[in-house]
């Protein structure tokens, strides 16, 4: 039998709500645009801040006593982020961290990436090698939050090959006085 357009029931009906297709395509489409956006947000922000932090400078050549210093607050904007880092390393302890040589422009630093499911408050050494003997060194207090962090030293004039700098994170239980946790390193190798 053959149906007019003027009989009832030949339309379905229209459902009210969102699709749920639509719904899981747009968020994938979300989830996808910050997958690429956050690692670029990362790699072009400036330093993390230091506040309440210090920087110890010292020279292997001439045994000083180190001198502490703070980092300018920068944004670095406009000059591209070059990051030279080492693999993403995991303890059975539960911190895992990256460690990098960051370099802007003229300028040259260390940074680690880490998160710390520990459940306790940890302490880190991040230590910038420059060529020629010269280290600088940031500690950092690692919350115990198990939230990402990172701990960075200041900008540096880099003075040299950028590929002869090195950084090495280390963590440990206690004021820095504690077993050792983990150690990450900016070359290729790791630490």
């Amino acid at each position: 039998m053959q149906r007019h357009s003027g009989e009832q029931g030949t339309s379905l009906p229209r459902r009210r709500g969102l699709d749920p297709r639509r719904v899981r395509l747009f968020a994938l489409a979300a989830v996808a645009a910050a997958t690429v956006a956050l690692p670029l947000a990362v790699a072009s922000a400036g330093p993390v801040g230091d506040d309440g932090r210090a920087a110890v400078r010292a020279s292997e050549a001439d045994g000083k006593v180190p001198v502490p210093s703070r980092s300018p607050l920068v944004l670095g904007l406009g000059l591209a982020t070059a990051a030279r880092c080492g693999p993403e390393l995991f303890s059975a302890d539960g911190i895992e961290a990256q460690t990098c040589v960051m370099t802007q422009g003229r300028d040259t630093w260390a940074r680690t990436y880490y998160r710390n499911a520990t459940g306790e408050d940890l302490h880190s050494v991040l230590s910038l090698m420059e060529p020629g003997g010269r280290t600088v060194q940031m500690r950092c207090v690692v919350g115990a939050e198990d939230d990402p962090g990172a701990c960075e030293t200041p900008r540096e004039r880099t003075g040299g090959d950028v590929e002869a700098y090195t950084a090495i994170a280390e963590f440990a239980k206690g004021a820095g006085s504690g077993p050792l946790l983990l150690r990450s390193g900016s070359d290729a190798g790791g630490s």
